[in-house]
C-alpha cells in the first residue's frame, strides 16, 4: 500500500463516508467520474497537475486527465461539489506562493478548484499527513464564477462529515455523531495545554464550559474568528456568556462567577502571549470546541455527556482525588441502563438531586425526545427536567450542558438537596422519576439518606433509581435508614454491577430500583440481578470500553430478566427481604455449575472473604 493511501483512508474515516454511494451523495475516487460528463470534461481540460502554475494562470495545463483523490457530489445540493487532495507528509502541505500543484496539497486542490468553479460551487480540501493528531487540513470555498477562493478558517486542521461543510457555509449548526475516543483525546490535549500555562484545576473545566456557553451566542459564533486581538476575543467571550446566561434565567451571581473565572484566565500572561493563529491560543480552544464538541452535543440523538467526560478527564489527568466517586462521571452505558429501568418517556418528569455535570439529565432528555413532537420537546426542555447541585463549579458545568442542548429555562438549582425550601420547590413540580449517583463516603450523610431524600420528593408510585456502593446493601450496615426506607417505599430490584465499573476507582457498586411512597411488602419478592459482566474491557488510555460491541445485547438480556422477573442460575434471583437482610443477588442466587472452573471457585472464595471483611464479620490479620 502506497503511504499516501494511509492519508486517503484517514480522510474517509474522519469524514464518515465510503467510496461509492452514501446517504448524502457519492464519493468518486481518483477522478473516476465518467458518469458526470460536466466534471469529466473539466478534468480532461485541465489535465494532470503541472509542476508550476500561478493560481490566476489558466494557460498552463498538465498532460492526461486530472485525478484528485476524491470528488464528492451531493444529492440535495447538485450545484456544489467537494474536491479533496492528499499528500503523505505535512512537508508537502502548501508552498509559499501556492503555485506548485503537483507537489503540494493546497496548491493542488486549488488548481482543481479554479477549473471546477466554472460550473460548480467548489469546497476544496487539502489534507497532508498520515496521523490524525499531526495531519494538516486547509479548506477553501470557491464560488461558481468568482475570481478567488475564500479560506474557511473554522475548518482548519479538522475534517467534517460532507454535509457539515454545507451547513458551515450556510451558517447552520453542524451535527456530529459522538465519539467517546475523540472527546477524550481532545480533553487530554486541552488539559495538557492548560496545565502548561498554569491554569488551575478549578478553572480548567469552567474555561471549557464558558466557551461552550459563549458559542450559543449567534453573533459571537459568526464573528469570533475575525477578531483581531486577544483582548477583543476575551471581551466578546465575556459579553456572549453574559448574554446567553442572562436570557436563561441564571442569577447574576452565577453569571459573575463564570465571568470571573474567565477574567482570571484572561489575565494569564502565557495564554495572552500565544498568537491567535497558533495551536493552544484562545482562538484554537474556541474553534476546536465549536467544530469538534459542540456538534456532538447539538446532535438530537446524542446522550453522551461530553462536558462531563471533559471534567472527568481533567480530574483524572490532574491527579486529583476527586473526593471519592462523588464527582466521577457515571459511565454512559450505565446512565442509559438506569434510564431504561425507569421507563422514561416523553411524559416523564425527571430529577437528579446530585446532578454533577448533568449526565443523567442529558441522557434522560435524549430518551424523552424520542417520539415527541416539536411542541412536546419544548415542554420537556422547560418543564420536565430538574436538578440540584451543591458544588458551584459542577453546577456551572450542568448549566452549560443544558444550555448547549437548547434547554431554555434551566431548572437546575445551586444548593443543598436536603434544604427544606429546595425540597418544597421540587415537590410542587410533580416529579415522577429520580436518577441519582450520590456522593460516596460522606462523613455525616449516607448514600441511603440521599435515596430517602430523593424518594420523598417524588410523586406516589414514582420511580427512583440509584447507583450506590455495595455496602449500602449489606444487612449489617445503616439499619435505621434501611428500616425507614422500607417503611415508606418499596425496593423493587437491586443489581450488582461490574467490580471495575468505575475503574480506576475501586468502589464496587449496585443499582437500586425503588417505588416511592408505597410501603415495602415483605411478603412480595424483590428481584436481584448479578449483572457483573457488561462486556466492557479495559484499554490503554481509554479505560473501560465496549471493544467487542457486546453491550447492546447484554443490556437487552438484563432488562428482559428484570421485566419478566426471570430466575436464571448464576445471574438472577428473587427473595422476600426486610431491612435486616442482604440486598444483593450474591446472597440468594444459585450457581450455574455448567460454566464453573477452578478459577471461578478461587475467585468466589476471594469475593466471599472480601465480603466478610466489608461487612465487619471478619477482620484482616
Amino acid at each position: 500500500m502506497a503511504i499516501e493511501q494511509y492519508t486517503e483512508h484517514l480522510v474517509l474515516k474522519e469524514m464518515d463516508c465510503k467510496i461509492g454511494e452514501n446517504d448524502f451523495g457519492y464519493v468518486f475516487p481518483q477522478g473516476d467520474i465518467s458518469e458526470i460528463n460536466t466534471i469529466e470534461n473539466i478534468l480532461k481540460k485541465m489535465g494532470g497537475k503541472p509542476k508550476e502554475c500561478e493560481l490566476d494562470d489558466y494557460s498552463v495545463t498538465g498532460k492526461g486527465k486530472a485525478k484528485p483523490e476524491f470528488i464528492i457530489t451531493f444529492n440535495e445540493y447538485i450545484n456544489t461539489i467537494l474536491v479533496i487532495e492528499c499528500k503523505n507528509t505535512v512537508k508537502k502541505h502548501v508552498s509559499e506562493r501556492q503555485n506548485k500543484p503537483n507537489a503540494y496539497a493546497v496548491d493542488g486542490v486549488l488548481y482543481y478548484a479554479k477549473y471546477l468553479k466554472e460550473e460548480y460551487n467548489v469546497i476544496a480540501i487539502a489534507v497532508s499527513g498520515t496521523k490524525k493528531d499531526k495531519m494538516k487540513v486547509d479548506t477553501f470555498y470557491w464560488m461558481k464564477g468568482q475570481e478567488k477562493a475564500i479560506d474557511l478558517p473554522k475548518a482548519k486542521n479538522i475534517l467534517l462529515e460532507p454535509l457539515n461543510y454545507i451547513k458551515l457555509l450556510k451558517g447552520e449548526e453542524i451535527q456530529k455523531k459522538y465519539s467517546l475516543e475523540e472527546i477524550r483525546e481532545l480533553a487530554l490535549t486541552m488539559h495538557d495545554s492548560l496545565r502548561a500555562i498554569k491554569v488551575t484545576e478549578k478553572h480548567k473545566p469552567l474555561f471549557i464550559a464558558g466557551i461552550l456557553i459563549a458559542l450559543q451566542d449567534e453573533t459571537f459564533t459568526k464573528t469570533y474568528s475575525v477578531l483581531p486581538t486577544y483582548n477583543a476575543v476575551i471581551t466578546q467571550l465575556n459579553a456572549a456568556i453574559d448574554n446567553v446566561l442572562g436570557t436563561n434565567d441564571i442569577s447574576k451571581s452565577k453569571i459573575n462567577y463564570v465571568k470571573n473565572a474567565f477574567k482570571t484566565i484572561g489575565n494569564n500572561e502565557k495564554l495572552k502571549a500565544i498568537p491567535l493563529t497558533n495551536t493552544d491560543s484562545i482562538m484554537w480552544y474556541i474553534k476546536e470546541l465549536e467544530m469538534k464538541i459542540k456538534p456532538m452535543m447539538f446532535h438530537p440523538e446524542v446522550t453522551l455527556d461530553a462536558l462531563g467526560v471533559f471534567y472527568h478527564e481533567f480530574v483524572k489527568y490532574s491527579g486529583g482525588d476527586g473526593a471519592g466517586l462523588g464527582i466521577v462521571l457515571t459511565p454512559q452505558h450505565v446512565t442509559e441502563f438506569m434510564c431504561e429501568l425507569a421507563n422514561i418517556n416523553k411524559n416523564s418528569k425527571v430529577v437528579d438531586i446530585c446532578c454533577g455535570s448533568g449526565s443523567f439529565l442529558v441522557t434522560a432528555m435524549s430518551k424523552m425526545f424520542k417520539n415527541a413532537n416539536a411542541k412536546e420537546i419544548e415542554k420537556i426542555r422547560k418543564e420536565n427536567l430538574y436538578g440540584v447541585e451543591l458544588d458551584t463549579d459542577l453546577f456551572t458545568l450542568s448549566i452549560a450542558n443544558m444550555i448547549v442542548r437548547k434547554d431554555g429555562k434551566s431548572n437546575i438549582i445551586n444548593g443543598d438537596c436536603f434544604n427544606p425550601k429546595i425540597k418544597k420547590i421540587l415537590k410542587e413540580k410533580n416529579i415522577n422519576i429520580g436518577l441519582i449517583n450520590p456522593p460516596y463516603s460522606q462523613k455525616d450523610i449516607s448514600e441511603l439518606e440521599f435515596i430517602e431524600n430523593l424518594l420523598d420528593i417524588l410523586t406516589p408510585t414514582g420511580v427512583g433509581v440509584a447507583i450506590v456502593p455495595m455496602s449500602c446493601a449489606i444487612g449489617t450496615k445503616f439499619k435505621e435508614v434501611r428500616e425507614r426506607l422500607l417503611k415508606n417505599h418499596t425496593l423493587k430490584a437491586v443489581f450488582s454491577m461490574p467490580d471495575d465499573l468505575f475503574y480506576p476507582t475501586g468502589t464496587n457498586t449496585c443499582i437500586m430500583l425503588w417505588e416511592a411512597h408505597t410501603p415495602h411488602d415483605s411478603s412480595q419478592e424483590t428481584f436481584f440481578g448479578y449483572y457483573k459482566d457488561d462486556g466492557f474491557i479495559k484499554r490503554k488510555n481509554l479505560g473501560r470500553v465496549d471493544y467487542y460491541n457486546k453491550w447492546d445485547s447484554i443490556k437487552k438480556d438484563w432488562l428482559s430478566l428484570y421485566r419478566n422477573r426471570e430466575i436464571k442460575d448464576g445471574i438472577s434471583a428473587k427473595k422476600c427481604i426486610t431491612y435486616e437482610d442482604e440486598w444483593l443477588c450474591e446472597a440468594y442466587m444459585k450457581t450455574d455449575y455448567s460454566n464453573l472452573s477452578k478459577n471461578d471457585f478461587e475467585q468466589t472464595i476471594k469475593d466471599y472473604l472480601a465480603y466478610l471483611i466489608k461487612s465487619g464479620d471478619k477482620y484482616e490479620s
